[in-house]
């Protein structure tokens, strides 16, 4: 963020006759979110199977349009459009590559329904008995959402100060904790089937507002797509080089390499985040499993095509200049070309703005609920529930209440001490565990019967080990003007993301580790689990129980 650009007023994102109906709309937001949340606490459920997967009561419709939801983020929704208007066709290749993990994740649905597992540490119980298992699970789940969480509150306050019209440094900090305070409320009193009405008010609104930006885009340039498209890259800071690899700021000389490990990061990242397995586990069946992430995929494809869409419009109409120079990032690029498109009145450019900020405010929301709620219910169901054995449903339920508070106040904190800093590598680095953690132990759970504790263990926290230092000697994190530290030079290790490296390490560890434990058998939960939750059954309550306890 050129963070003296902005304070000195040289850029001014939006015109000062819109910024007060602007404000004063996205507030009316607020407090119609105020009266949900106190509709929240007067509905909330008691039971923790009804808390985490909505009694596993929830329709294909329904839940495959909130697992599209869960991809529509506060860093997808800005950064994406940002990223294709500044990086041409490099910013092009991360918006289908979740679309590649809702696919991967298809893959995986109906037997994760099957298995009646909805944590972390349930999946990796199937072949590992004891508490070790749960425990990593809920060590990965961490992993991943923490730095999701900074992320999120982090785009909640640069959007929140370019809309005040006052993006520095100071106010975006303000702005990051206030609306990070107001967002923990609606966690801490949220649960699967609430959050799942949130996304199906937001999903639509999101393709609608971006239908509209898009449509807007194409109007400005004589309806033709080609120029748009070469408007675009007139655009750019190299047009020549706008429309091929090579304008991401951490390509080096192992592009093939690097582009390959990185899109590997987030399409099995993507697939295997704690709040994705979650939600799919609230399904009916596995074959409801399956057709809600069918479904998920097509709205996913059709909110894709709508990112890339409005990221070319946002460099033909705006410019990558004037983007870069407001936001570094790009993450203002929909607000930019939302005041620059619409050029029939003011009232027009304050119902673009107003909408993008709430649906903004809407993606912040549903994110951090989902990620906190997912890591919450990790900590309660795997740790608290297990730790001893009279744990009564009243306490596991406000054991979660405080963990999400707790994780969110976490989050705020850590957004507002590193606000200074480049950050959005933890974004890699969240993908890169859930891709080296989680994928590996998943396809040797349900692929291979020798998989044992051992073999558990060793997978996830070697690829642990291996993710986090090739991380942290990775040019995201020194020697590149993007890294955290752009004046040191550490980075030994060449790649953006450590995928390559450390996704067939964990699954070699795996594999030697059960292998070497020639006296340890093999759980053989997961194939009574097969038998018991046939594909097309609805699991009851005391079923659950039964797989869980």
């Amino acid at each position: 963020m050129t963070s003296d650009v902005l304070s000195s007023g040289l850029i001014e994102p939006l015109s000062a006759d819109v910024r007060r109906p602007v404000i004063i709309a996205f507030l009316v937001l607020i407090g119609c979110a105020l009266l949900w949340l106190i509709t929240l606490v007067s509905g909330q459920a008691d039971s923790p199977d009804e808390l985490y997967v909505a009694g596993r009561s929830l329709g294909p419709g329904a839940n495959g349009s909130a697992l599209a939801g869960e991809l529509i983020t506060a860093s997808t929704l800005l950064a994406v459009p940002g990223a294709v208007a500044l990086f041409g066709y490099d910013g092009f290749a991360v918006a289908i590559d979740l679309l590649l993990g809702l696919g991967i994740a298809l893959l995986f649905a109906q037997k994760m329904r099957n298995s009646g597992c909805y944590t972390l540490g349930d999946l990796f119980g199937l072949r590992a008995a004891g508490t070790a298992p749960r425990i990593a699970g809920a060590v990965i789940t961490l992993a991943i959402t923490i730095p999701m969480l900074l992320l999120q509150f982090r785009a909640a306050g640069v959007g929140a100060s370019l809309l005040i019209g006052a993006s520095t440094l100071p106010v975006q900090v303000t702005c990051t904790v206030m609306i990070g305070c107001l967002v923990t409320c609606f966690a801490a009193m949220t649960e699967l089937r609430s959050g799942t009405y949130v996304h199906l008010l937001k999903v639509p609104l999101v393709l609608l507002t971006l239908g509209t930006l898009t449509l807007l885009s194409l109007k400005a340039v004589g309806w033709h797509p080609d120029a748009l498209l070469a408007a675009a890259a007139n655009g750019s800071a190299n047009p020549a080089q706008y429309f091929a690899p090579g304008m991401w700021p951490y390509e080096n000389n192992f592009g093939p390499l690097n582009d390959i490990g990185a899109h590997m990061v987030v399409i099995l990242g993507t697939a295997c985040a704690p709040h994705v397995i979650l939600r799919i586990s609230a399904s009916r069946t596995g074959q409801a499993a399956r057709r809600s992430a069918a479904i998920a995929i097509a709205l996913t494809g059709i909110f894709s095509v709508l990112l890339i869409t409005t990221g070319f419009a946002a460099s033909a109409v705006v410019g990558g200049q004037k983007i870069f120079a407001v936001d570094g990032n790009g993450q203002s690029s929909l607000l930019l070309l939302a005041a620059a498109v619409a050029d029939e009145g003011p009232t027009l450019r304050v119902v673009l703005l107003t909408v993008i900020s709430c649906v903004t405010f809407l993606a912040v929301l549903t994110a951090v609920s989902s990620a906190t709620f997912a890591a919450a219910a990790s900590l309660a169901h795997d740790v608290f529930a297990r730790h001893k054995r009279h744990r009564t449903d009243e306490g596991e339920v406000r054991f979660l209440r405080w963990a999400v508070v707790v994780l969110c106040l976490a989050g705020i904190l850590l957004s507002a001490v590193t606000h200074t800093y480049q950050v959005e590598f933890l974004i890699t680095f969240s993908m890169s565990v859930a891709a080296t953690c989680v994928f590996p132990a998943l396809t040797l759970t349900f692929l291979w019967s020798r998989f044992n504790r051992r073999g558990l263990l060793w997978s996830v926290y070697g690829g642990l080990l291996i993710c986090t230092t090739a991380m942290l000697l990775s040019p995201s994190v020194s020697g590149n003007a993007y890294a955290l530290w752009p004046h040191a030079d550490f980075d030994w290790y060449p790649l953006q993301t450590p995928g390559l490296l450390s996704l067939p390490a964990a699954l070699a560890l795996g594999w030697i580790g059960s292998l070497t434990s020639p006296n340890e058998q093999p759980r053989n939960h997961f194939s009574d689990l097969e038998s018991t939750f046939l594909v097309g059954r609805t699991t009851t309550h005391k079923e659950n129980n039964h797989v869980h306890h």
